[in-house]
């Protein structure tokens, strides 16, 4: 079997991109891998042609529901139907009928919740699992940027599917997170099969504005200049939201917000029509960008900067999928401060908050689904805090099938704060690496390499700022007819004749 030509058979393409091939290669060998390729590169065909190759079924555990969706209807517009993700949209009838066929087939993605679901793994406990896949992989390390404790249970679900072969992947994970993914999924001796994070065609910029009204008036300019598509990230919804109106008002392009709060009709949406190139510019939260593959992004400015560089590198990896010279601009303010250390420790329970909660646990007999809703509101806690501290019960034995065992008040809270302690001390490390990456006056190229334990090897035309690299390139020779090129634009989109441009 030559892969080559099963990759044009099923996916239409001649030739493999760059890492793909050994994946693939050492996954039907039988061999745990992990991988972590430059974003845009494909890494979804990594474990969908081996899935499509093999006698059984690939389980694809992926974080977010938009991504399965976007997967699963892309495979089938390719005529690949044996494929169905289990999530939240799909109503009880449906999923009844999904599960009932599941043996059916060759792909079946799932969130990390869902895959806790003891029907689920009753399910698949009587397929044969070819192969185990963690997509995002850096999610499941507890020292990744979007470390989520669900994650921390696919290794114990793995064992008892069979312990298939398991492919690991994600696009940026340091060495350390590297360590604590093999650990987490209990692979003893994977093949690993590590790229650079480096993307040559993106040039780094980094402007410092003195006020939030001087980056206002910085992205205005930007985005009327800028060749798009782009994105623009913010740390909060409400300035996603008011950016977004502004530029609209403005008359700067066909602008849409995207965030967690909308409804998930709404995200769908906004997420097709810019796939689709109806929206030209997305004022997002880092909830938007997760598995988007757009080639043709042109630019990503934050306007708030990110917590770590790894989240950083994700962001701003969206740009310049096609290969062609993209630009990444971050907006750095000291004003900004503040907002970025309330993100930082908006997870963090203060001493009262823990103490509260423990005290209302030992109460319960039992915390199943119901309970911890009351909980989250009677507390004031999120989600995503209230899951970590239900990750560190059950480690410690004190929640067990969601029924609460006899404990010490004491013990657990000192155990649980220093441990919540450690964690928030690597997170504040990661974000002043971050700061001096900014405040750096060398190439901020060759810094973020060696943030990854990486030198650069060849320097790029168009480097960063530091390197000399200015924006005139990537802005619009606004001299040209802002009349004639949309209609000629709009009829190659709708005819697909390059030639029509050149008559």
């Amino acid at each position: 079997m030559k892969l080559e030509d099963e990759l044009k058979r099923y996916f239409g393409y001649m030739t493999f991109r760059e890492g793909q091939k050994e994946v693939i290669s050492s996954l039907l060998k039988g061999e745990d891998v992990v991988a972590m390729l430059p974003t845009g590169t494909g890494k979804s065909i990594c474990y969908q042609l081996p899935a499509l190759l093999s006698n059984g079924a690939t389980i694809v555990v992926s974080p977010l529901l938009s991504l399965m969706e976007d997967q699963v209807q892309q495979l089938r517009s390719e005529g690949i139907k044996s494929v169905t993700a289990l999530n939240s949209f799909m109503k009880k009838e449906e999923r009844d009928l999904v599960l009932q066929k599941l043996d059916r087939y060759k792909l079946i993605y799932l969130s990390p919740e869902m895959l806790q679901m003891s029907f689920i793994q009753r399910q698949l406990s009587r397929m044969n699992i070819s192969f185990f896949v963690v997509d995002e992989a850096h999610c499941i390390s507890q020292w990744g940027p979007d470390f989520r404790p669900d994650y921390l249970r696919l290794g114990n679900v793995k064992e008892a599917l069979g312990h298939p072969p398991c492919l690991a992947i994600t696009a940026t994970a340091t060495k350390v997170v590297q360590k604590d993914i093999c650990s987490q999924l209990l692979l003893t001796t994977p093949t690993s099969i590590i790229y650079s994070v480096d993307r040559p065609m993106i040039s780094y910029h980094v402007e410092s504005c003195p006020t939030a009204k001087d980056k206002i008036e910085r992205i205005k300019e930007l985005v009327k200049r800028l060749r798009g598509p782009g994105m623009i990230y913010f740390s909060s919804r409400m300035w996603a939201e008011n950016i977004s109106y502004l530029l609209k008002e403005a008359g700067i392009g066909r602008v849409a917000y995207y965030h967690g709060g909308l409804s998930t009709e709404d995200r769908l949406l906004i997420q097709q029509q810019f796939m689709n190139d109806q929206i030209d510019i997305i004022c997002c939260t880092s909830a938007f960008g997760m598995g988007i593959n757009k080639k043709n992004i042109r630019y990503v400015i934050h306007f708030h900067y990110p917590v770590d560089i790894e989240s950083y590198v994700q962001e701003v990896g969206r740009a310049a999928r096609d290969g062609e010279a993209s630009v990444a601009i971050l907006l750095y303010s000291e004003e900004d401060r503040g907002l970025v250390n309330m993100l930082l420790e908006r997870e963090l329970l203060t001493d009262d908050q823990l103490q509260q909660i423990l005290n209302v646990i030992q109460t319960l007999k039992q915390v199943d689904f119901k309970e911890e809703k009351v909980l989250m509101d009677r507390l004031s806690i999120q989600e995503i805090t209230w899951r970590k501290l239900r990750f560190q019960l059950e480690a410690r034995g004190i929640l067990r099938n969601d029924r609460i065992h006899p404990f010490s008040l004491d013990s657990a809270f000192i155990s649980i704060r220093q441990e919540e302690e450690e964690r928030m001390q690597v997170k504040r490390m990661n974000l002043e690496a971050f700061l001096r990456w900014i405040r750096s006056t060398t190439c901020r190229r060759e810094k973020l390499l060696s943030y990854f334990g990486e030198y650069l090897q060849t320097r790029p035309n168009g480097c960063c700022d530091n390197c000399g690299a200015t924006l005139t390139e990537e802005f619009q020779d606004l001299s040209q007819s802002e009349t004639l090129r949309p209609w000629r634009e709009t009829l190659v989109k709708l005819f697909g004749q390059s030639e029509l441009l050149e008559r």
